[in-house]
């Protein structure tokens, strides 16, 4: 196998990764009510120290799931928010189709993501406070951004070693023999 070959497969498995964590974030997205709902069940649960050690956190997922609770039975149409947020991800997610069929080619695609990763940063220190949500919560978004930017550094020094080793290629095709 050439290190081209090898090179193109690592690539395409760490895309293949990072495609899957954008659905599965996605699709979490729409049953965000009911997976609110489980997470308290199993957070207050006998056997939980989540409500003696982390209460701090025990009291706002609740907040949030009454919230949601009250928005569920009396304005339902506003969790149509969270469905578009669902619909965003696994559109983004089709985007890196690009990049796996010629990652040399749409490379942009993975600087769109690395952008995309260091803009959730702002909008979490900016927006959070704004909206009331607290600090430990916009550090565990700006975790998305931080954690989802490594494959995408990852993929992105792969594709530029790739995109020289196509280079030299095209360079120096191999030779032909000639016919008696």
């Amino acid at each position: 196998m050439s290190e081209r070959h090898a090179l193109t497969r690592r690539i395409r498995r760490w895309l293949v990764f990072f495609i899957v964590c954008l659905v599965l974030s996605g699709l979490t997205a729409f049953p965000l009510v009911t997976e609110l709902r489980w997470t308290e069940d199993l957070l207050s649960a006998s056997a939980s120290p989540v409500p003696e050690h982390f209460p701090g956190l025990m009291e706002w997922i609740t907040r949030v799931r009454e919230g949601l609770d009250t928005i569920e039975r009396e304005q339902p149409f506003m969790l149509y928010g969270t469905d578009w947020l669902a619909f965003a991800h696994l559109v983004i997610a089709v985007a890196f189709y690009g990049p796996y069929r010629d990652p040399v080619r749409n490379i942009w695609v993975i600087e769109f993501g690395m952008i995309a990763c260091a803009g959730i940063i702002p909008l979490a220190l900016i927006c959070g406070p704004i909206r009331g949500i607290p600090f430990w919560w916009s550090v565990i978004d700006m975790s998305f951004g931080v954690f989802g930017v490594i494959p995408l550094l990852i993929v992105r020094r792969m594709i530029k070693r790739l995109e020289v080793l196509e280079q030299a290629a095209a360079a120096n095709p191999p030779a032909v023999p000639a016919s008696a």
